[in-house]
């Protein structure tokens, strides 16, 4: 057995382990029997519990992967990362997710001054400062959303029916609704 099956099957049992222990622990009857899942599951990902260090200003180095560019890495810094889990979905995307353990942010010092908030009609929000917020005229985005919504609909339809078609030809390798979404 390789070294990195060792640790997967160690990973597995740690949830197990601890998928019971929830459900013994729990007096409400909220969390039930933990229940399996096939190894044959259609989402493909991983998870390690190794670590992974921020190299560089946008870069992470997983120990299976090797570097991997990101963003979003200043939140990072003072975290120390616990697991992570690498999955990829159909439409061929790459995710991960990291469970990390930061120290709780500092606090602000109260000022003891306060600031009034005027919202209105002629400007948004006027400030007691004398700063000024104008008014905001979405119809035009809202044009363009009910336009992107009829294209997506009229295209999610017509990825149904050929999803659908495909299946009820018995094709050896169907479409699904997101392979036919995006292409």
């Amino acid at each position: 057995m390789k070294n990195s099956d060792s640790s997967s099957l160690q990973l597995v049992n740690e949830f197990l382990t601890q998928s019971w222990k929830n459900f013994f622990q729990d007096k409400t009857g909220q969390i039930g029997k933990p229940r399996f899942h096939s190894r044959k599951y259609l989402k493909q990902s991983y998870t390690g519990k190794s670590v992974i260090k921020v190299v560089g200003k946008r870069y992470l180095k997983i120990p299976k992967l090797g570097y991997i560019k990101t963003s979003k890495i200043r939140f990072l810094e003072d975290a120390k990362i616990k697991r992570y889990t690498v999955v990829l979905e159909p439409t061929g995307k790459y995710y991960l997710s990291l469970q990390a353990e930061m120290l709780r942010p500092e606090k602000y010092n109260l000022t003891g001054k306060a600031i009034d908030i005027d919202v209105g009609v002629a400007d948004l929000a006027i400030l007691s400062n004398g700063l000024k917020y104008p008014s905001f005229n979405g119809s035009y985005f809202e044009k363009k959303a009910k336009a992107w919504q009829r294209k997506y609909s009229r295209r999610r339809h017509l990825a149904k029916l050929l999803a659908l078609q495909d299946k009820n030809r018995k094709v050896f390798c169907p479409r699904s609704l997101e392979s036919c979404l995006s292409s």
